[in-house]
């Protein structure tokens, strides 16, 4: 697979990863199956996907497990990526970015994790009651300790910005151009996705010319890209689709034509091409920084994400996918 670099120290992945979290959080707790979520992990390894996306607060700490399984039997194949700073409690999620946590919290992850060395280690959301350069400093040390290679920051929820008029990821860079004062960022994860293209605006062009990294969240749409899922079919109870504004019947009907169209463009590069390689392909068109890490827990499905890395969409392709309707629906 073709080979990516993230942030200023040149920490070469593969160009498409593999999100962990549904294999053990928000999605469809039914189906989750360690057995099978471990072999999606050694199938993305066998294929070049060596980015592994994972967080303390999925499960909360099982996801680690899982992925821990897998590298302490190939280390030297991953690059394992695991976040700080949200705690889960009964119903809530709260942050914390205490420095004293922060290190436990790491500590605690590489023991989960079965390695000695975090890749890249991020801070899932600062703490409103903690600088934020209190804790990108904590995290600093762990770099210089040796427990961590490089740092990474999730980007804010961008809700109240909207209601305010600001742009979308205004917050985010605030937060980036804090904690750069204190220690270089190497990457930035950020949902990206044909339907949520909104980080083109401004927090990808600011990574670009900073030589930073950018992770894409969510590039196949929480799966809606993939054409797989039919409106009205429903969802679990403790799936995090069952509450999104973008997955009730109405609104995935009404967003059918986005999938239509990724799936004209996928018939003009042949049987064999999918809607959700068209929207990979499209995420890792945004530039060389990006790397698409789009979440599974199923081998097929690893398999044909990967594939996407080998996709050249035409400027043809690229122009009809910028001509789709936006998404209907959001969070807000």
């Amino acid at each position: 697979m073709e080979r990516r670099t993230i942030g200023a120290a040149a920490l070469a992945v593969g160009a498409v990863g593999l999100g962990c979290m549904p294999m053990s959080w928000a999605y469809s707790a039914s189906r989750q199956r360690g057995d099978e979520s471990l072999r999606a992990v050694h199938r993305a390894l066998d294929l070049g996907s060596s980015l592994l996306d994972t967080a303390d607060m999925y499960g909360p700490f099982t996801n680690e497990l899982l992925v821990g399984r897998a590298l302490k039997e190939r280390r030297s194949d991953a690059f394992v990526s695991t976040k700080v700073g949200l705690l889960v409690g009964d119903q809530h999620i709260v942050a914390n970015g205490r420095p004293g946590y922060v290190k436990r919290a790491c500590d605690a992850s590489l023991r989960r994790l079965q390695t000695d060395v975090i890749d890249l280690y991020q801070l899932h959301r600062a703490d409103p009651e903690v600088p934020v350069e209190e804790t990108w400093g904590a995290m600093a040390e762990l770099v210089q300790a040796g427990k961590v290679r490089a740092l990474g920051l999730c980007a804010v929820g961008a809700r109240a910005g909207r209601r305010s008029g600001a742009r979308l990821h205004d917050a985010t860079i605030r937060q980036l151009e804090r904690v750069q004062q204190v220690f270089p960022v190497s990457a930035v994860e950020a949902e990206l996705s044909v339907w949520s293209p909104e980080a083109l605006e401004t927090l990808l062009p600011w990574c670009r010319t900073r030589g930073i990294g950018f992770l894409a969240a969510m590039p196949l749409g929480n799966g809606f890209l993939t054409g797989r899922l039919r409106p009205g079919a429903g969802f679990e109870a403790d799936d995090i689709r069952a509450r999104h504004p973008r997955f009730t019947a109405e609104m995935m009907a009404g967003n059918q034509p986005i999938v239509a169209g990724l799936r004209r463009v996928a018939r003009r590069h042949g049987a064999h091409v999918t809607p959700a390689q068209v929207a990979l392909a499209w995420v890792l068109a945004q530039g060389p920084h990006v790397v698409p890490v789009p979440g599974t827990k199923q081998e097929r499905w690893v398999t044909e994400n990967a594939a996407a890395a080998t996709l050249r969409l035409t400027t043809e392709d690229l122009r009809e996918v910028a001509e789709l309707p936006p998404a209907q629906g959001s969070w807000d």
